[in-house]
């Protein structure tokens, strides 16, 4: 299991705070800018992953980012460079933002950033099991950052 050490951050919300809807599914549907700090040496890839662990028929998957450069400090809008996007659970390629159903309370969206020990040779289009697999036993650390968003 890895220790969390990584600080995650975003500048469009705080952690705990309300997602902006430019980044949901009803809006212009882009990845949040995030930040991030405490990389360990020894890092060989960063992989990324957003999952709302509140949606009506369990973790809903978001966002599979892997293959991310050990020496980036963090993303603008928009997918990051030199990077393989995995499926969401929409069924597509690439982010896919919040949209819970109409009148839930706010849903949790956690943004998971793993530091790993080697590559995970995750490919374009896989699963969130595939990344599961992928990142197992590889993990150094990881940061969290929790956004809410609700309709």
């Amino acid at each position: 299991m890895s220790r969390v050490t990584i600080v995650l951050s975003s500048p469009a919300f705080a952690d705990g705070g309300a997602i902006p809807a430019r980044y949901s599914r009803d809006g212009a549907d882009v990845p949040p800018p995030l930040r991030w700090s405490g990389i360990p040496a020894g890092t060989a890839e960063l992989a990324l992953v957003l999952v709302d662990p509140d949606a009506p028929r369990g973790t809903f998957v978001h966002w599979i980012v892997a293959g991310l450069d050990p020496t980036l400090d963090g993303i603008e809008d928009g997918a990051p460079t030199h990077k393989v996007e995995g499926m969401n659970s929409w069924g597509e390629i690439g982010y896919g933002g919040p949209q819970p159903p109409p009148d839930d309370p706010p849903h949790r969206y956690v943004f998971t950033l793993y530091a790993l020990a080697e590559p995970s040779k995750l490919v374009r289009g896989a699963r969130y099991v595939d990344f599961v697999d992928a990142i197992r036993g590889k993990e150094l650390t990881e940061g969290r950052l929790v956004g809410l968003f609700a309709r």
